[in-house]
């Protein structure tokens, strides 16, 4: 019998990934936020397909990476590492904020991957495509998952090659951030809490642990990177950190809304997944209707926190308010 590590034999001869088409089905205010999104995400795309392996990548492994990082997806975190770099007086052209765009992202991808493998949310459907785990087998989707963590550590490094020399004082404080956003105090820790892996205090304040880091922190770390890699100063750099902030908490509720409410179509992943999984959401424990104030709450917070920027956080209000009324 064949390990369950391994893509089943027939699926893997009688197509390959290319086939697959995106299931989602485009809503209004998908097109709206994919519009608004769209240059840089196209700028996101290009730069993603250009790094997302490096030299000596196996054949079979840069294949499955492929295909975790370049299936579409709204690039939501990589755009706010351009669109702060643009807020705080910077050129989102620039290869810095390219490059930091591009390790959010592969941070942001890799994290997906490992969240479907059946230890964890179990899920066979993302972004309208089979799961890496169900197409190419458990063992290859978390090294893969492995490989892309750490590509975007030497993605943002190589910037120490540019011309420019405050890559090199950059590069540093911007690896540090990344990992702040994403490891043992942020993301991963927040996907710890979430899997009931840790103690977490009951009632809101857990669940604001969980979500803070979760999805909050890479967020708020975006945002950061992107002000650091136009020399912005503090008050500057204060504003977009607490914009992400909200922002990040902000997306993660309307999420939660959509677990609920959402069509299988227009998310492209399964809708349900929280309520199958026991896991603890704003809609379980403050009801429907509060968990929807409270997203508009938190997004009135995030357009407040980016005013003092005036025109060059508008791009940022417009953001935000996009984000808390989508339905997918």
């Amino acid at each position: 019998m064949a390990s369950s590590n391994r893509p089943s034999p027939v699926l893997n001869l009688a197509t390959r990934w290319y086939n697959y088409p995106l299931t989602m089905k485009k809503t209004k205010s998908m097109d709206t936020v994919s519009a608004f999104l769209s240059p840089y995400a196209h700028r996101i795309d290009h730069y993603l397909d250009l790094w997302v392996t490096e030299e000596g990548c196996p054949p079979a492994l840069r294949e499955v990476m492929r295909y975790c990082v370049l299936n579409g997806g709204k690039r939501l975190r990589p755009s706010v590492v351009m669109l702060s770099a643009e807020a705080a007086g910077g050129d989102a052209a620039d290869e810095l904020p390219q490059r930091c765009a591009v390790a959010v992202e592969l941070i942001h991808c890799y994290s997906l991957v490992h969240d479907d493998l059946p230890s964890m949310d179990n899920d066979d459907l993302r972004r309208g495509r089979p799961t890496a785990h169900v197409l190419f087998g458990e063992a290859m989707a978390i090294l893969a998952g492995d490989a892309l963590l750490t590509r975007a550590f030497g993605v943002l490094c190589e910037a120490v090659q540019l011309d420019n020399p405050q890559n090199g004082a950059h590069v540093g404080r911007l690896v540090w951030e990344l990992t702040r956003g994403a490891g043992s105090g942020g993301m991963v820790a927040g996907q710890v809490a979430d899997m009931d892996l840790c103690e977490v205090p009951e009632g809101p304040e857990g669940l604001d642990y969980i979500h803070r880091n979760k999805t909050a922190a890479l967020i708020r770390a975006a945002g950061r990177m992107g002000a650091i890699c136009a020399n912005s100063d503090e008050k500057t750099l204060a504003a977009i950190t607490g914009y992400c902030e909200s922002l990040g908490m902000a997306y993660q509720l309307v999420d939660d809304l959509l677990d609920v409410t959402g069509q299988i179509t227009a998310l492209g992943k399964t809708p349900g997944k929280d309520q199958v999984n026991g896991k603890r959401t704003h809609v379980t424990e403050l009801g429907f209707d509060r968990a929807r104030e409270l997203s508009e709450d938190l997004t009135a917070c995030a357009v407040e926190a980016i005013s003092p920027l005036c025109e060059k956080g508008q791009k940022l209000q417009t953001l935000a308010r996009l984000l808390v009324e989508r339905n997918c």
